[in-house]
């Protein structure tokens, strides 16, 4: 098995315990600041500071950090650039770990608001998050295999970027179509291949729109 996933990718050089550790810690505080601010932004819209309730109306920041696609690019630029994908799957957790206890610590204790059914949503895509942050990593590989994972992720944001059926397609806001062009500048390959990543993305988000009875992005 470990000969078979380093063709698709290779482990990069470890760095040091104690350096790894300091990684894996800053981007826990991260997690931990981003979820404070996304909720910040959610609990306090009409009252918050000039220049960033300026910012939020012109772009509905609160509304964006709601979603899923932001959440998703995070974890993907975390786990691709990651050294190994054992290191992807323990930063990409520590990351939502710290941003989903410090949203819900914040509605609970000063909004005075615990949504649990989110946060049962929230806490299992966190448990889940290593096993994705290690798929994601090989999505940056070579081969059939990375491509099919690099198209699966891009099919996730094709479907939080546009709204579409039969006959419409919309965009969902401009923020989502950036985290969409973030997505493919991080997952590029040549041009043609990162054109047949797109077409093939498509087609997976048709097919997960169809196949989940329900909107999560």
């Amino acid at each position: 098995m470990k000969e078979f996933l380093g063709k698709i990718r290779t482990p990069q050089k470890s760095y040091s315990i104690q350096k790894q550790v300091l990684i894996s810690m800053g981007i826990l505080l991260f997690g931990v600041f981003m979820g404070v601010f996304s909720k910040y932004l959610d609990y306090r819209q009409a009252n918050l500071p000039a220049l960033l309730h300026l910012i939020d109306s012109a772009v509905d920041l609160h509304n964006f950090l709601g979603k899923l696609a932001p959440w998703i690019v995070i974890a993907v630029c975390i786990a691709v650039y990651s050294t190994t994908p054992i290191r992807a799957g323990i930063n990409v957790f520590v990351f939502f770990a710290g941003m989903v206890s410090s949203y819900y610590w914040y509605s609970n204790f000063i909004a005075g608001f615990f949504p649990k059914s989110y946060a049962l949503v929230w806490i299992a895509f966190t448990v889940a998050s290593p096993f994705l942050a290690f798929l994601c990593w090989y999505a940056k590989g070579t081969g059939r295999i990375a491509f099919l994972l690099s198209s699966g992720v891009i099919g996730v944001l094709l479907n939080c970027a546009f709204n579409y059926g039969m006959f419409y397609i919309d965009i969902s806001s401009g923020l989502e179509l950036l985290m969409l062009a973030i997505g493919v500048i991080v997952l590029r390959r040549s041009i043609k291949e990162t054109a047949g990543m797109i077409g093939a993305g498509a087609v997976f988000a048709i097919i997960m729109k169809a196949v989940i009875p329900f909107r999560i992005w």
